[in-house]
């Protein structure tokens, strides 16, 4: 599970892949990677990298089409990486109410 997590997070640690993901979620169909790399001041292969990583991460599938390659988004995976945060979500709020409930009886 660990290793599909630091998947996860490498995938969205990046600006521009994050900005890839985004944009194949908010367009809701496959975009070419010519039309990703467009969108983009960096070169195709920059872009092919950055798909490479969006993909082993499992938040995007490639799918070939005559001579061009279509991205797709997948956002499934981040459930496992909300279900991994919750956990330490908890963590902190329960940490904070036992701070919260030590400070107020707390003798002055």
């Amino acid at each position: 599970m660990q290793d599909k997590i630091t998947q996860l997070f490498k995938a969205i640690a990046d600006p521009t892949r994050r900005e890839i993901f985004h944009a194949l979620v908010i367009t809701g169909s496959a975009l070419s990677i010519s039309q990703i790399s467009n969108q983009f001041d960096i070169s195709r292969q920059g872009i092919t990298k950055h798909i490479k990583t969006l993909e082993d991460a499992g938040l995007i599938r490639l799918d070939n089409k005559g001579r061009e390659r279509f991205c797709y988004a997948n956002a499934k995976p981040l459930k496992e990486l909300n279900t991994w945060m919750k956990f330490y979500e908890q963590f902190w709020n329960d940490s904070l109410d036992n701070l919260g409930s030590y400070l107020d009886n707390k003798p002055s």
